[in-house]
């Protein structure tokens, strides 16, 4: 086990709270010993149980960078009017994660978690803790949007409404190379060691040839051809905005906890619960949805998304509109959260979709739509998608 404060300390993460899951069953058939989810609270759940809203995370970002952006007076997510639980990922270095995990799973033994297995703990918390059973809202944002997927197809009743922010249902091809190369940049260096290194900060090589690549697709190329390092993020040249920012950003993390997110990024897949038919896994959604690309996101570019709007009964398909690419998901824009808060409120004024006779529609698919399959085991190891970084990358 190793102690990174980046991960621990009060001024990164703020306030959070740690659920005991006790021994996970996980996905891919091993079981994660002690397992813990780490989320925070804003705002007060009211006697009816109806103003929960689940906000996920994405890869590297944790809950603290939801709160800053995200939650607050003035937002659609104000704690004055919903009851608001931020989930960390498994695996995203605050929650349990492979250099936090006792032996004999620590380190490069720790488990293979997938993205349902972070829906699985989610509604676990959310149930067991505090008994809620209806979400008013799930929003998340690239990994985050991926668990929002899993969330609307596993519990299509339990979500009234959904928030998918630049992620697609199904990883792309585009991606699974992308994200391989994110793997290879970290595994590469020779302080790895195997996955048995001594400290983080021992694998700075990587970490940092990992920053640069992130860096290639994350910013648009209009992010670089108008140099808006300079007027968004206030730094003076293109090394000062690679070195103070993307390399600033992620060289105090683990490797493995982005080594894990990377596995389960690469994995995210919800038409593996209907034999790989997409178009009959999105429709079991009963949410009201809403799927909302970024306009120069290179990660899930908009017709992707697009393409995942049509197959959802119902859903409204909205580009919002940034050059910053995928990493405008941190809110460097004014313009960008004023977007996003505006759409937000629209689909929470919405009432949920009822069934033909009124009602609302209980725990399960649609009527005839079809149920979920069993997931097979995958028998090769892969890698998974790197998402937004948190607003600690600000200058």
């Amino acid at each position: 086990m190793i102690d990174n404060p980046y991960y621990t300390a009060p001024e990164s993460q703020g306030t959070h709270h740690l659920h005991d899951l006790g021994d996970l069953l996980l996905e891919e058939g091993e079981t994660l010993r002690g397992a813990r989810l780490a989320y925070r609270t804003f705002g007060t759940l009211n006697a009816a149980k109806d103003n929960a809203v689940l906000v996920t995370t994405w890869f590297s970002g944790t809950g603290k960078v939801m709160e800053d952006v995200y939650i607050g007076a003035g937002h659609a997510l104000d704690p004055a009017r919903y009851f608001i639980v931020v989930a960390d990922q498994l695996g995203s270095g605050v929650s349990s994660s492979p250099h936090n995990t006792a032996p004999p799973q620590s380190m490069a033994k720790f488990p293979t978690v997938r993205i349902a297995d972070d829906v699985r703990a989610q509604h676990r918390l959310l149930t067991e803790v505090f008994g809620v059973d209806r979400l008013a809202l799930a929003v998340g944002g690239s990994m985050g949007g991926q668990q929002i997927y899993e969330w609307a197809v596993r519990h299509p009743a339990m979500v009234e409404r959904a928030a998918v922010l630049a992620a697609t249902a199904r990883i792309s091809h585009h991606q699974v190379v992308f994200t391989e190369s994110l793997r290879e940049a970290l595994t590469c260096d020779p302080a790895w060691n195997g996955g048995w290194y001594r400290d983080g900060a021992d694998v700075r090589d990587g970490l940092d040839r990992m920053a640069r690549v992130v860096a290639l697709l994350g910013w648009s190329r209009d992010f670089y051809q108008e140099e808006r390092w300079r007027t968004v993020l206030g730094m003076s040249s293109l090394d000062d905005f690679l070195n103070g920012v993307m390399k600033a950003y992620f060289e105090p993390m683990d490797p493995h906890a982005l080594l894990t997110q990377i596995g389960k990024w690469q994995r995210a897949d919800v038409s593996r619960h209907t034999g790989g038919d997409l178009a009959a896994a999105l429709g079991r959604i009963t949410a009201r949805t809403f799927v909302l690309p970024i306009s120069h996101d290179m990660f899930f570019p908009p017709e992707e998304c697009a393409a995942d709007a049509a197959l959802i009964p119902g859903a409204r398909f909205q580009v919002i509109e940034s050059k910053e690419g995928h990493f405008g998901l941190n809110g460097f824009e004014p313009g960008f959260m004023a977007q996003v808060d505006g759409l937000l409120r629209e689909l929470l004024a919405l009432d949920p979709v009822p069934l033909a006779d009124g009602s609302p529609p209980p725990e399960g698919p649609r009527p005839g739509a079809p149920a979920l399959a069993p997931v097979p085991r995958p028998t090769t190891e892969t890698a998974g998608p790197p998402l937004a970084s948190t607003t600690t990358v600000r200058p």
